[in-house]
């Protein structure tokens, strides 16, 4: 929609350098917005208050000459107006509308731009460690991330989705510690159960699967053992949860790699040999100062064992190192820290890391019946992703955790997501959708023929306000995605989701679609909802969610 008025305005500009009257040949980017209110027109253009300074004239003087050098010889434009300080302010017409129509059903991307085109991105999200079921929180990561890699697949890029399994540190060894009690209890041998260990039902799962398989034959010194059970049994039970959101990953990165290939050593060594880490109070420790944080922090604790921020450093040279052009790590609230002081050691280390752009969210808070549900992996008082997902279904859930920006808190409300009525935000979506379906299906009855493919003239019927209103929501779809894809936001396209079906429901009700007395006009309105639908079903599948023909 903005194109074909910046390029006016383009026209105007050269016409008017040419003519001596003005010196600015580029319209500057960002020069045209949809107005607030629409008795302003459907466009407003900051062109004459943005080159102001460089012209050395009153911005309504500049809005003037603009105006003056328009050539609307395709008569898209029908008024324009100046206002405030020197907004142009245009009123588009008609034919602009029904051609803006006839190009959207014609075009496949619906205006989204490859913006990405020929280039790399990497995805890496849940990354949850592998010692408890997916919980509602890593719900919100995993949705997040799925939506955030089909967005950059959308605008052009190939994405490589990652998963960092975090298969190494104490926090492995006290799950192994939880199942060899578990074992312990169930084969009649002394119990010790670790005062942190997991207390989950799962635990008790795994250790009798071991008894069912090996009987009382693994030794309770066997770690291994009791690891690799708990280990390998989570992360399938994560991989079927991951598929009930259809959720998949390219790369499985294990941080067991790290070590073994002496990278973590590596990082070390490096830190060492530029004199950013030092030794002391028995632990190594990262100065802060020399890479840009506010104190040391400890990279090897006094006991041995490293700090999560230092396999962190070695994995994300491995991915720098594999070339990508951006890099996008799904990230809780309570790893903002520790991902700074990640990126400050690794540009100490001398990696550009512009290429690297967390993306943060806020905790997902889960009412039931207006109460919350605490959460915690370890006393395992907390609700599965699986139970959500038995509860409310994969569509209610995907849409709930994109409904806010990611870096807001989430309150999940049970009752609404699980609502067959219009007062659910997911339903009233899809509903929009299976309206139009349920239309489509009453024409062929009647014997309508959908057209094919439309012409300007076949839409021509398209006079009223809240028709073109639907046409320029339309049009928007494409900014609204690459948008939503250049500054990692995919909750712009729920919000436009939201506000297109509620323009769709609006029009339905005053609108008598099949029961107008004009053939004409009822072609023309079957191809507006045409453009509805192709729009409603691209930006749900963006989201991972359903389209349903009947609800």
């Amino acid at each position: 929609m903005k194109k074909r008025i910046e390029a006016l305005l383009a026209g105007a500009l050269e016409r008017a350098t040419a003519a001596g009257d003005l010196h600015t040949t580029v319209v500057p980017s960002g020069s045209l917005e949809v107005p607030k209110e629409r008795s302003h027109g459907d466009l407003a253009a900051t062109l004459a208050l943005g080159i102001a300074r460089a012209e050395r004239k009153p911005p309504r003087a500049i809005a003037e000459t603009i105006i003056r050098h328009l050539d609307d010889s395709h008569g898209v434009v029908a008024s324009t107006e100046i206002a405030g300080p020197g907004f142009i302010n245009f009123k588009l017409a008609p034919r602009f509308w029904h051609e803006s129509l006839v190009g959207l059903l014609a075009d496949p991307t619906l205006g989204v731009e490859p913006t990405g085109k020929g280039c790399r991105a990497q995805v890496e999200f849940v990354s949850a460690n592998p010692t408890g079921p997916l919980t509602v929180g890593h719900g919100r990561n995993a949705v997040l991330g799925d939506t955030l890699a089909r967005l950059l697949e959308a605008v052009g890029y190939h994405v490589e989705r990652e998963y960092y399994f975090n298969n190494a540190g104490r926090q492995m060894k006290v799950l192994g510690a939880s199942v060899r009690a578990r074992y312990q209890e169930l084969v009649g041998r002394p119990v010790d159960f670790p005062e942190d260990g997991y207390q989950g039902d799962y635990i008790r799962d795994i250790a009798r699967s071991l008894v069912e398989g090996r009987g009382d034959a693994i030794p309770d010194d066997d770690e291994r053992a009791f690891r690799d059970a708990a280990e390998n049994a989570i992360f399938s039970d994560i991989r079927a949860t991951q598929d009930r959101l259809a959720i998949r990953f390219d790369v499985y990165f294990s941080e067991d790699s790290l070590y073994e290939s002496g990278a973590i050593a590596a990082v070390l060594r490096d830190l060492e040999a530029k004199g950013l880490s030092e030794k002391k109070d028995g632990a190594v420790w990262l100065l802060g100062q020399k890479v840009g944080l506010d104190k040391d922090r400890v990279l090897v604790k006094s006991s041995g064992e490293p700090a999560y921020r230092l396999p962190d450093v070695a994995y994300h040279q491995s991915k720098l190192g594999r070339r990508f052009d951006l890099i996008v790590d799904v990230l809780g609230a309570d790893h903002i820290a520790e991902h700074q002081e990640v990126a400050a050691a690794l540009r100490g280390l001398g990696f550009d890391t512009s290429s690297i752009r967390p993306v943060i969210y806020q905790f997902v808070t889960l009412t039931r019946h207006g109460e919350q549900v605490k959460m915690s992996t370890r006393r395992a008082e907390y609700v599965t992703l699986d139970e959500l997902l038995d509860e409310v279904g994969s569509d209610a859930a995907r849409f709930f955790f994109l409904s806010r920006k990611s870096d807001s808190h989430l309150e999940f409300d049970l009752e609404l997501a699980k609502k067959r009525s219009t007062d659910n935000p997911v339903y009233y979506v899809q509903y929009a959708h299976a309206r139009i379906m349920s239309l489509y299906g009453q024409a062929r009855a009647q014997g309508v023929v959908l057209a094919g493919s439309v012409s300007a003239g076949d839409v021509a019927a398209l006079a009223l306000a809240e028709e073109f209103e639907i046409v320029q929501q339309l049009a928007s779809y494409g900014e609204v995605v690459n948008l939503a894809a250049r500054e990692l936001e995919p909750h712009r396209v729920v919000f436009y989701l939201q506000e297109l079906a509620a323009s769709l429901h609006r029009f339905y009700n005053q609108h008598r679609i099949l029961g107008d007395d004009s053939p004409e006009r009822i072609a023309a309105r079957l191809a507006l909802l045409e453009g509805v639908r192709r729009v409603l079903v691209a930006g749900l599948t963006l989201l991972g969610v359903a389209a349903p023909e009947r609800m």
